[in-house]
């Protein structure tokens, strides 16, 4: 991967897909965590940052944004720290302070995340200090209209989160809104191109350091997807799945279709995908093709992650 030795005050916990990867840094007047992972795995996040920690409390929790397998982790740090300040990307912040579940995403992809407070936000345009270095705040909507990534010129390092994967990048949820977002994926791809990071923490898999052609993926993916709508919106769909069969383990068949049809977002991917097949039929279909790409296996009645 040949990817730039990060700082020895920064280290990256890298997470299975159901957490996002959580980045620490242990400043010296300092510590500061980047992003939570997903609340089912709060009890491991928290066990994590506490032995990195040792003595020292957690000064600073912030969120690159707010989808549940990035701040899921939230409130049990808050419990374990309660002078933590939280800060999170501007334009959910009434969401987060009203605990609407059903605007900040949570209730419409059936998915969880204990309430937590925020207490400051991470500005576009502006600097703060993680790690005793200056980081810089950029705006990346896209993949989610309020999201940031942070960026350390000195050592190019930048924090993704969903932006930019080194094979892609997070599914483009405002679109699934009926917004049109890919523009601004494409503008947010730009950004990362000026910016020209020698090393990349992504939300989700490891450090990587060949971003044009982690770019070049990432706008191949796009332009597929914005020439067929429909093929994201069917992407989409799996990805919701197996993100709760990741989160499920095993579950019957019956349990899953009740999940499905009760989950908002699967209910506006139906009509985008198959709106002439009967639902059943088509998260049938759905779960089959996870199969055949070994994401998924049937055991008897129901359906075990792979």
């Amino acid at each position: 991967m040949n990817t730039a030795p990060l700082p020895d005050n920064v280290h990256v916990f890298e997470r299975g897909w159901l957490s996002a990867n959580n980045i620490l840094f242990l400043g010296k007047d300092a510590t500061a965590l980047v992003d939570t992972g997903y609340c089912t795995h709060a009890p491991q996040t928290l066990a994590l940052v506490q032995s990195a920690l040792g003595d020292r409390p957690l000064d600073r929790l912030l969120n690159t944004h707010l989808h549940s397998d990035h701040c899921g982790g939230n409130a049990a740090l808050q419990q374990a720290w309660p002078a933590v300040e939280t800060a999170i990307p501007p334009g959910q912040a009434a969401h987060v302070r009203a605990w609407d579940a059903n605007a900040l995403s949570y209730t419409p992809t059936g998915q969880h995340c204990p309430p937590f407070r925020c207490d400051t936000l991470l500005q576009p345009g502006t600097e703060l200090r993680l790690g005793d270095r200056p980081w810089q705040v950029h705006a990346a909507p896209g993949h989610d209209t309020h999201a940031i990534v942070l960026f350390e010129p000195a050592s190019r390092l930048l924090i993704s989160g969903d932006a930019l994967w080194e094979n892609g990048f997070g599914v483009v949820f405002p679109e699934l809104d009926g917004q049109e977002a890919f523009a601004d994926v494409a503008a947010t791809l730009d950004l990362i191109e000026h910016l020209a990071p020698r090393t990349v923490i992504p939300g989700h898999g490891a450090l990587f350091s060949d971003v044009p052609l982690a770019l070049a993926v990432a706008r191949r993916r796009l332009d597929g997807f914005a020439r067929n709508p429909r093929k994201h919106a069917l992407y989409a769909a799996k990805v919701l799945l197996k993100y709760k069969l990741l989160e499920w383990q095993q579950i019957t068949h019956t349990d899953l279709l009740a999940w499905a049809q009760a989950t908002p977002y699967f209910e506006r991917l139906h009509t985008l995908c198959a709106a002439t097949q009967p639902p059943a039929e088509w998260i049938e279909a759905l779960c089959q093709d996870l199969e055949r790409s070994g994401a998924a296996e049937r055991q008897g009645e129901g359906w075990i992650n792979r």
